[in-house]
């Protein structure tokens, strides 16, 4: 089989605009709970109270514990596309029927599998365009694909602060229903991954799918497991010298993701409980999303150079210092810049370690690591919304919500100290696709 040549980055940006505007709508459906939440409590049709608001938050969650990890176990072996295709699907069909549902039982299952295929797509979404992308600027190339989740989050609480006021929480779910027209698009346009074809021992394929998006030759470990298609990703992620870089990338995901969500969820509803108007609550919530697309670019444009990890430790420090400013009630002007830090610290940082998760484990075992680490890390992410529930029922909700979310970032910057910066290069040459032997590069691509 041979596929005519065509080396141009040109040829690559589809692809990419592909996985951002997926990306974007996996924000959008997933912002969706908490930008409606306030309308959602106390109120018809459902009258949900503060610990209902929070447990069904966790509980929809869940699923995208489960998405991811289905995800982490199953991308590496039936490949990227499938994966990709069948999570855009569910989430996008899912959100739709969670508008429409007649029941707050209904309600809640519909939201649970919408949730199933957004944790579904973020970490095959990544592997796909960290492959793809020529690592000379893998990072900053990831790190606009990236753009796409805080983008559809800031769309969701666009759309939430205008429509919700006046119409409610419905128009919010059925318009997220409309990514459904992408599916055909991804079944025509979307390849499968170079690095899977290679796993599965597909190497003319794999070389020629890399020469026709003009990527150089993925190499590979002469004898490692992985080129031969191993069918255990998650034993070759708890074996040898991964074991504890694994362990610690899954605990500073976990305490990212259950800031993330914890704050994201509650923001609202803590800021209309202080004093602000409910709209105004919800565009703070767009002003957090803001802070995150401009901490992603910035981290992005600088991890080429230094590589993420810095850029990760210092995201988490900056989203604890916004959030203890952020308890002392500042005044407006004040607390919006501060939003935005918290922003640019909190969902920019959990962005920029995607990259440097994707950075650390090899291509043919790329997709399963991020998999797990974001599945692992979904635990925390079912945590925040009830972690947040107990802080926003006290007294002082503000302070209380803001001081404990700044304590899980701090935990975060204390595991991620620990995580290597790259992968060791294993023993033993690498071979290119023209069986030449060079150097393997720590990232697990070409050098």
């Amino acid at each position: 089989m041979s596929l005519a040549p065509t080396p141009t980055a040109r040829s690559r940006a589809p692809l990419f605009v592909l996985c951002w505007l997926c990306l974007m709508a996996d924000g959008y459906d997933l912002l969706a709970y908490g930008a409606t939440l306030p309308s959602l409590i106390g109120q018809p049709p459902f009258s949900l109270t503060v610990e209902q608001g929070g447990h069904i938050g966790s509980l929809a969650l869940a699923g995208m514990l489960a998405g991811s990890l289905v995800a982490g176990t199953l991308t590496d072996v039936v490949g990227r596309r499938r994966i990709f295709i069948s999570s855009v699907a569910l989430f996008s069909a899912g959100t739709l029927a969670t508008g429409l549902a007649p029941t707050l039982e209904v309600f809640v299952v519909c939201r649970t599998l919408t949730c199933v295929g957004v944790g579904g797509l973020l970490p095959t979404a990544v592997a796909l365009a960290s492959e793809f992308a020529h690592p000379r600027n893998r990072s900053r190339t990831l790190g606009l694909v990236l753009t796409g989740p805080p983008l559809g989050m800031l769309l969701a609480s666009s759309v939430a602060s205008q429509v919700v006021p006046v119409h409610g929480f419905r128009p919010v779910y059925v318009a997220g229903g409309a990514v459904l027209l992408l599916v055909p698009v991804l079944v025509k346009l979307q390849p499968e991954s170079p690095a899977f074809h290679a796993a599965r021992g597909r190497h003319e394929l794999a070389a020629a799918l890399r020469s026709r998006y003009g990527l150089p030759p993925e190499q590979v470990p002469a004898t490692a497991p992985g080129a031969a298609g191993g069918r255990n990703p998650l034993k070759s992620l708890l074996s040898g010298r991964d074991r504890w870089p694994t362990l610690l990338i899954w605990g500073t995901t976990f305490f990212s993701l259950l800031t993330v969500f914890g704050i994201s969820t509650w923001l609202p509803q803590v800021m209309a409980r202080s004093g602000y108007g409910l709209g105004s609550s919800i565009v703070l919530l767009g002003v957090y999303c803001t802070g995150a697309v401009v901490g992603t670019l910035a981290a992005s444009a600088v991890a080429d150079r230094v590589g993420p990890k810095p850029l990760v430790l210092t995201g988490y420090l900056t989203a604890a210092a916004a959030l203890l400013a952020i308890s002392l009630r500042p005044p407006t002007p004040l607390l919006v810049v501060l939003v935005l830090l918290a922003g640019f610290g909190g969902l920019g940082t959990q962005n920029v370690l995607n990259d440097l998760v994707s950075r650390y484990y090899p291509a043919a075992h790329r997709a399963s690591g991020l998999g797990w680490a974001l599945g692992v890390g979904r635990l925390g992410a079912i945590v925040g919304p009830t972690f947040g529930a107990w802080a926003v029922a006290g007294d002082e909700p503000l302070s209380a919500t803001t001081t404990a979310f700044a304590a899980t970032a701090l935990a975060g910057a204390l595991i991620v100290l620990f995580v290597p910066a790259q992968r060791r290069a294993p023993e033993g040459p690498a071979v290119a696709a023209g069986g030449a032997r060079e150097p393997l590069s720590a990232t697990g691509g070409a050098s």
